[in-house]
């Protein structure tokens, strides 16, 4: 349970280890995966790990809806694997206001839901018992839904076959480590229907006298993107297995803005940006008062899944925050049944330009070195009650990719690879 960070020299001293250093201009990063912790297209991080060697991804970012149950496990293979590891977060919150008034924040379906993500929280994880128990309350209410969701489909299932049925406990043993989530059941109403029969058409049949006759676009040979049908057509809202989340299912932000803080991370905005059909939310559509409503509440720092973007306006979206002295980083996300890359690139797998790359490599850098001066006891990035500035990034940049190289080097060294 102890931080790799805290044996790290000081200040001082890691200046003058690194001295004469020539540091690349960026090396590449991936600050957004979520493993098995909560539901991941990686079976196993090993399979995350394996895969970030191959595409020498030197930085990478946990961050699972919740928990941070995967931390240690994370930690352990990243030193295994020589790979600096960024410790985060992700929660589900509501804005109440905008929900009331059909906004969207970054959920496109969703009026008032918000996704939002805590960066570089300190390892092992900490918070107050208030905190400790708000999360509880939101990971014991997710579940009540789960079981709802997993009750409504058995309904449906018993009309097709009554010996057959799925069961909460067993998903959770099979496809989850601590939360069940609808991406497991998907996952495991599928594997369900190969036990109907050997016949394809009849598992196919099976699963469309589910969705009430609708034709099944995907077919039992494309298994990612029949769960992502599944999950469409019978858990999320007009589906027949569908349990509308209760409020109580979410935090508001500023609790969970506080439970970031208070276990040492950074309070981070996930960007949705643009769809394939070019439109963006209400709440991101204009650049100029996402830019404001964001400093209203305090918040200095985002994140992108570029892949969901086009790649011109990706580009001119990060420039204008990267003005403004925001943190920026960006990941895969990895949150889908789809195996994909661990290099980041745009919509259509258009790799980033190396502006782009050097700006998400500053932002893992300033993460990195927040991490290193809170494992040290110290404040580390200036959180949303004090002041910010251009001349505090420039620093933690500076600092941040002088620690992700000793790490790199020191990693290096002492199994015999440099």
């Amino acid at each position: 349970m102890k931080n790799f960070l805290s044996e790290f020299p000081s200040i001082d001293i890691l200046s003058k280890e690194m001295k004469g250093y020539s540091f690349p201009a960026y090396r590449e990063t991936n600050g957004h995966i979520h493993t098995p912790y909560s539901f991941s297209a990686f079976r196993a991080l090993d399979i995350a790990f394996k895969m970030a060697v191959e595409e020498k991804i030197a930085v990478l970012g946990i961050n699972d809806f919740y928990v941070t149950d995967g931390y240690s496990a994370f930690h352990k293979g990243c030193l295994l694997n020589k790979i600096f590891p960024l410790f985060n977060i992700e929660f589900i919150g509501l804005l109440k206001e905008e929900q009331k008034k059909g906004i969207r924040i970054n959920d496109p379906n969703n009026p008032g839901r918000i996704y939002f993500s805590g960066k570089g929280l300190d390892y092992p994880f900490q918070v107050g018992w208030i905190q400790r128990r708000q999360l509880r309350s939101v990971k014991r209410e997710s579940q009540v839904q789960i079981r709802a969701m997993i009750t409504k489909l058995n309904q449906l299932i018993i009309r097709e076959k009554p010996d057959m049925k799925l069961s909460y406990e067993k998903i959770k043993k099979e496809y989850a480590h601590e939360l069940v989530r609808e991406r497991h059941i998907a996952k495991a109403l599928r594997e369900l229907a190969l036990t109907v029969s050997s016949s394809a058409n009849e598992q196919l049949n099976f699963i469309e006298n589910l969705y009430e006759g609708r034709k099944s676009k995907a077919g039992m040979l494309n298994p990612n993107a029949l769960e992502n049908e599944i999950r469409s057509n019978l858990l999320k809202s007009g589906g027949a297995a569908f349990v509308e989340e209760d409020e109580n299912c979410f935090l508001e932000l500023k609790k969970i803005i506080k439970i970031i803080i208070r276990a040492g991370g950074i309070p981070c905005y996930p960007v949705l940006l643009d769809d394939p059909s070019g439109k963006c939310t209400e709440f991101e559509s204009d650049n100029e008062k996402l830019y404001n409503s964001l400093k209203l509440l305090g918040i200095e720092c985002i994140e992108l899944i570029p892949g969901r973007n086009d790649s011109a306006v990706l580009k001119s979206f990060v420039e204008f925050f990267h003005e403004k002295g925001f943190i920026i980083t960006f990941g895969t996300e990895h949150n889908t049944p789809e195996m994909l890359p661990l290099t980041v690139t745009a919509r259509g797998s258009v790799p980033l330009d190396g502006s782009l790359k050097k700006i998400a490599w500053e932002g893992a850098c300033v993460i990195a070195a927040h991490q290193y001066l809170r494992a040290d006891g110290r404040q580390g990035y200036v959180l949303p009650d004090g002041s910010h500035s251009i001349k505090q990034i420039r620093e933690l940049i500076s600092l941040g990719q002088m620690v992700i190289e000793y790490f790199l080097n020191k990693y290096e060294n002492e199994t015999g690879n440099k």
